[in-house]
């Protein structure tokens, strides 16, 4: 442990549960998704983690995430979610990478050097990436050159609403049903089901299912996962002030009585959003104290009373007592955001899966 912190703790086998949960719920082959380093709990340790529960493969958004994986010995299949683009070809092909593949030309430049697996996008209402889903002539063209194409072994689409609506879910589900019958369109791996879409069990499932949030303890629609990630760090100051007294930048925060100013070795830099001065909670000692004044890059603040709260003692600002979504909420966000926002310079710990 850096004696200094912060740090994270992950549970490496809470990770674990998790998936098994969400397979047993879809009943299909997983593709966890560990972009963004594993959402911010480490893609690497997480994705040998998920080892024991045999998925297809891992899910990343770029050509560096996929290569971190194959670094560090990861073998199964990868399949990184950025439109491909025809000048990565042949990077995608020495990492041994699946690309996610959403218009004529990168499709006309894949399948026109030697046969490769590839995914085949479907915009079905989330209007980010992919070929759209009512562009007839396109939608045309693409089964024409996928026929007998060498290589062409999954087709997704990604919901836009699989958190909170149903009904949007099965028209975006209809489409790609539609596209798939209407075009002949149908590989041996069908993908949509993200973390929001297991609350409604193999009903979007597929063959192949996209774990995401749900792995890593945040909800996803009516499901919550179990937790994995505290984050914690030091105090490193605890001075008396008085009543009237400001707080930090600006002096948002002014203490209503005479009390302790509890600084805490952690900041925005390390992912503590500054929309949760004056809004979030810390826990210290098995009690909650709200974060006062605004959060600094490097210091995070809370008033206690007198005594309260010693120097040195250690502060959870995700975990526990303070839930990632309870925190995220607070900040005005979502937990994937509070996640992927922990900063490099917090040191990842590991329980491991025993």
């Amino acid at each position: 442990m850096d004696e200094q912190g912060p740090w994270l703790t992950v549970n490496l086998a809470a990770v674990v549960r998790n998936a098994r949960r969400f397979a047993e719920v879809v009943g299909v082959p997983l593709m966890p998704m560990v972009k963004a380093n594993g959402y911010g709990l480490g893609a690497v340790a997480v994705a040998r983690a998920l080892e024991v529960v045999e998925p297809w493969g891992y899910g990343v958004a770029t050509l560096a995430e996929a290569g971190a994986l194959r670094a560090a010995g990861v073998a199964r299949p990868v399949m990184a979610f950025w439109p491909l683009q025809p000048a990565w070809n042949d990077q995608y092909r020495s990492v041994d990478v699946r690309p996610a593949i959403g218009d004529l030309r990168s499709l006309d430049a894949w399948i026109g050097e030697a046969a490769a697996p590839f995914h085949v996008e479907i915009d079905t209402g989330m209007g980010r990436s992919g070929f759209r889903w009512h562009d007839r002539e396109t939608l045309a063209a693409v089964a024409g050159r996928l026929a007998g194409a060498p290589g062409f072994e999954g087709i997704f689409t990604h919901f836009a609403s699989a958190d909170g609506s149903k009904d949007e879910t099965e028209i975006q589900w209809a489409r790609l049903m539609e596209i798939m019958a209407g075009y002949g369109l149908r590989p041996p791996l069908i993908h949509a089901a993200n973390s929001g879409a297991g609350q409604w069990g193999g009903r979007f499932a597929g063959t192949l299912a996209r774990p995401g949030i749900f792995l890593y303890g945040g909800r996803s629609g009516l499901r919550v996962g179990e937790p994995t990630a505290t984050v914690t760090a030091q105090v490193i100051a605890v001075r008396p002030v008085r009543a009237g007294d400001p707080v930090s930048y600006e002096g948002t925060y002014r203490c209503s009585t005479d009390a302790d100013l509890v600084t805490i070795a952690i900041g925005y830099a390390d992912g503590v959003h500054r929309t949760l001065g004056n809004r979030g909670l810390v826990s210290i000692g098995g009690r909650e104290y709200p974060i006062a004044g605004r959060v600094t890059m490097d210091m995070t603040m809370v008033v206690a009373e007198p005594g309260a709260v010693a120097l040195g003692q250690l502060a959870t600002i995700i975990g526990g007592r303070v839930g990632l979504d309870a925190q995220a909420e607070r900040a005005g966000t979502i937990g994937y955001e509070l996640l992927t926002s922990i900063g490099p310079r917090v040191v990842r710990r590991y329980q491991e899966v025993e």
